[in-house]
């Protein structure tokens, strides 16, 4: 039995829901996980060390860089989920602006705020034994990793391309057939390329794919009418730190 703590910081909550969406396949596995620490699901808190953690949601308070260096210390392997964790999430947007300003706008006493000028990923500030993508992240992957480390082995999670996905399921190309934008050729798989499948771009939630060829991508998407701003602010979305070196200069 391994004892498993889930743990959120700046996040939406969605890849934690995505964990209680496996809802039947779970009991599969229930008799060999004892969960020590997951708020969204239960009020129970048990003291570490822990064999599994997972963590949702990016760093942002001076006493988030604290709180997950002591999970960290705490936990056998530790698990990222999602593009918060990942790569910084939306809120990474605030990178490359004034975070004063932005508070500001949004606060009415700015002044109470405490918090750091960047979002940053878990790895920025801890070691990640493995790391689980999307916007949300997928339950499939999730079940695969829990089943791998009760296993002991690694976790088969893919690193190739949306475009591969979308071979497989026969969809037809939404950049070649209808001019759409798309960062399915160099956004990594896992959810399906379901935007593809109702005719819409991939908008890169999943973060860049292992070996994902940027200028490549750039030259599709300005042969198709976008400009280097377009291109920019397509990239700058969901794993804005993540997709900055894909990206390059766009212009």
């Amino acid at each position: 039995m391994i004892t498993l703590a889930v743990w959120k910081f700046a996040s939406c909550d969605g890849c934690q829901l995505s964990l209680l969406d496996c809802e039947d396949e779970l009991l599969a596995v229930a008799g060999q996980v004892r969960i020590a620490h997951f708020l969204e699901a239960s009020r129970e808190v048990l003291p570490g060390p822990y064999d599994v953690s997972l963590v949702e949601g990016s760093i942002t308070t001076a006493a988030d860089a604290e709180r997950i260096r002591a999970i960290r210390d705490a936990s056998r392997v530790l698990v990222t989920l999602g593009a918060c964790a990942n790569a910084g999430g939306i809120q990474a947007l605030r990178n490359s602006a004034d975070v004063a300003e932005y508070a500001s706008a949004v606060y009415a006493r700015p002044d109470y705020l405490d918090t750091l000028a960047t979002s940053t990923p878990i790895a920025a500030h801890v070691d990640v034994d493995y790391e689980l993508h999307g916007c949300p992240i997928d339950k499939g992957q999730l079940l695969e990793t829990i089943t791998a480390l009760l296993a002991g082995r690694k976790p088969n999670l893919p690193a190739h391309s949306v475009c591969f996905d979308c071979k497989r399921r026969n969809n037809v190309c939404v950049v070649v057939a209808h001019g759409e934008p798309c960062l399915g050729p160099v956004t990594r798989a896992g959810c399906g390329a379901i935007c593809p499948a109702f005719g819409r771009g991939c908008f890169g939630c999943f973060g860049p794919a292992e070996t994902p060829n940027g200028p490549a991508e750039a030259d599709l998407l300005r042969a198709h009418g976008m400009s280097g701003d377009d291109i920019r602010r397509l990239y700058r979305t969901f794993t804005v730190s993540a997709f900055a070196e894909v990206a390059g200069d766009a212009s």
